[in-house]
């Protein structure tokens, strides 16, 4: 994955790690962009002898890195064995995607009822659209999670963006790998107009069901995929 500015910038947020200037925030960093894109799967090894020569450092930052991604669900350390990309379950990725569903539901469903100034949503609808006309998955990728945090601090609900928030990193690999499939783009960017209508026209029962709609159908996109078997 490129690291675009956007991306970048919102997975240090997600770290908590401001600036990321620290060794162990660059290694951090660097794998869990990996992970979410794909380039170490469920399941891959982890070796941190070969990433202490990476980055020419001893192993204790790359261990203090890779606790930092055990704790945010992207690595298992398991007793004598080398760490890896923690591996996933078609069940594990449904139930998030079910509170995932809901959740953003609930956010859809404040937005219409606050009736806020929408200019920044249609700005990354904006960038969304053009991304899918250059088939750009990565930016496309960025974009959506940035479009999907704006919503939250839209709605105005503090806890529910917190909640939303501590479904972790996690879910951003599942999310990059639907957006990835063939069709996905110009069917994700249709939906988020749609959406958008929607909350021009103060239609809550609308735009709640396009949300669960727009997250459900990422779901069965990865289901429909035999990713998850892949990674077996």
């Amino acid at each position: 994955m490129t690291q675009n500015a956007t991306g970048a910038r919102m997975l240090r947020q997600m770290l908590g790690q401001g600036g990321g200037g620290s060794l162990v925030d660059r290694i951090v960093e660097d794998l869990a962009m990996q992970i979410i894109d794909g380039t170490l799967v469920p399941g891959a090894d982890v070796n941190s002898v070969e990433l202490a020569k990476r980055y020419a450092t001893s192993r204790t930052p790359v261990r203090e890195a890779l606790l930092t991604l055990q704790r945010e669900g992207l690595v298992e350390i398991p007793a004598r064995r080398r760490p890896r990309v923690a591996p996933v379950t078609a069940n594990q990725i449904r139930d998030v995607y079910e509170v995932r569903a809901n959740l953003h539901g609930l956010v859809s469903e404040l937005i219409v009822r606050k009736a806020p100034d929408l200019d920044v949503l249609w700005s990354w609808q904006a960038k969304l659209v053009a991304d899918a006309e250059r088939d750009d998955v990565d930016s496309y990728f960025w974009h959506n999670v940035a479009f999907r945090q704006a919503e939250a601090e839209v709605a105005g609900n503090a806890q529910l963006a917190r909640t939303l928030s501590s479904l972790g990193l996690r879910t951003l690999q599942w999310r990059h790998v639907s957006l990835s499939l063939p069709g996905r783009l110009d069917r994700s960017v249709s939906d988020h107009d749609r959406l958008l209508l929607a909350y021009r026209d103060g239609d809550a029962h609308l735009a709640v069901a396009i949300t669960k709609s727009i997250i459900m159908n990422g779901l069965k996109a990865i289901e429909g995929s035999g990713w998850v078997e892949a990674q077996r």
